[in-house]
Order: C-alpha cells, then structure tokens, then sequence
C-alpha cells in the first residue's frame, strides 16, 4: 500500500512530464517555423501530449492511478473512488507539477520562441466564444475521464493489458479534433501553469468550468450505469 505523500510525489512527477513535454513542444514547433522549416504541426503536438500522458499514466498508475489531470481526480471524487483530502491533495500536486514544468520551460527555452507562442498556454480561436470552448473542452475531458474508468477503474476493464496507452491516445485524438479552436487544454492544471509562468489568462474560467464539468460527467456515467463491482 502506497502512503498519501508517494501517491501526491507521483502526481507531481507525472503531470510535469505531461506539461514539460506538451507545451515544450509547441515551443518546438514554433522554433522550427521560426527557422523556415515544416514544423510538427497539430498533429506532432498531439502525439507529444498523448504519448506523454500514456507513458506517465502507465508509470505510474500503480501508486496514484495516474490522473495527471484534476478533471480525471474530480471524475474519481464524485464517484466516491477516492477522499475528499486525497483529491485536494493530487489537485495542489498536479497544479504544482504543471507550473513548475512551465517556469523552468522559460528557463530552458528562449524567451523569443516561448513568448511567441504564449508557454502553450491555449486560449480560443478567432469569433470561438467562452461557450463554445466549455463545451468543446467538456466534450473532449468527458470523452478521456470515460476512458480512464473503462480501462483504469473497472476490475474488468483493460488497464493491465494497455496501461494507460488508451487514456493517451484519447488525449490525441481530443487534441486533433478541439485543438484548433481551443487550444485543448482537456486539464485545468495543463491551462493553468503555462498562463501563470506567461501571464497569459485569456478565457481561462473555460479550461477548468470545460474540462470539471466533463470529468464530472464521464466519472458519473461510467460508474453509474456501467461499472460492475467485483
């Protein structure tokens, strides 16, 4: 049995990992565009959160469950899985993992390049409103919570054949689809570090009312109408 303090310790690594590499890989592309080359574009970008997420989530997800993401920790909460206090606790870990990953992205990354592109920070698309964004992010956080109970939380479910390589993949494919208009945040600790190291606020009420309110819902559902206890 792990203690409250190794499960918080893998929640901070696991969501650092998350952010250093999904938002050092905007800054990537934009170096690569600066430098007249391709770039990785959306879907370099989406397969660096995503495999990102999976390799994190499969590493760790034997101590912590691996949520890296307080939308996937509320998910859990409401459907009683886990304490009120260890869920506070995982949401300061993971806010914490994700702001130390974009302050010392500022440090690795130069401030020409990172700045160009906001740390990564998402914000909305050109006339894409605050309600639009929540519900494009919803769709997005319902859609990965869902599939974190299906694999994760569910005796039977598929976690110790695919670890958490599903969840990752679903992280790219809401990238693919909501990346465009709203930057996909999917994760209020994603939206969070990389505006607070940038200052870069804009709309951030969307990328955690969105992704709460999808975390809620797909936790919810799956555990109300298809999970099945051993």
């Amino acid at each position: 049995m792990y203690t409250l303090m190794q499960k918080l310790l893998s929640e901070f690594v696991g969501t650092f990992a998350l952010i250093f590499v999904g938002c050092g890989s905007i800054c990537a592309d934009a170096y690569l565009r600066a430098q007249g080359q391709h770039g990785l574009v959306l879907l370099g970008i989406a397969l660096a959160y995503g495999l990102a997420f999976a390799i994190m989530a499969t590493a760790i997800g034997h101590i912590s469950g691996g949520h890296l993401n307080p939308a996937v920790t509320i998910g859990f909460w409401v459907t009683k899985k886990i304490s009120t206090r260890d869920a506070l606790g995982y949401w300061i870990s993971q806010l914490i993992g994700a702001t130390t990953a974009a302050y010392l992205l500022t440090l690795a990354v130069p401030e020409g390049i990172w700045r160009s592109v906001g740390l990564g920070a998402p914000d909305l698309a050109t006339d894409f409103t605050r309600v639009h964004g929540i519900i494009l992010e919803a769709i997005a956080t319902f859609l990965l919570v869902f599939v974190v109970f299906a694999t994760a939380a569910d005796p039977k479910g598929a976690f110790d054949k695919v670890g958490g390589f599903a969840s990752g993949l679903t992280v790219t494919i809401g990238i693919l689809f909501a990346g465009p208009f709203t930057g996909a945040a999917i994760n209020p600790a994603r939206a969070f570090g990389p505006a607070l190291a940038a200052h870069h606020w804009q709309n951030q009420g969307v990328y955690w009312v969105g992704p709460l309110i999808g975390g809620v819902l797909g936790g919810w559902i799956y555990a109300t109408f298809l999970l099945q206890e051993e």
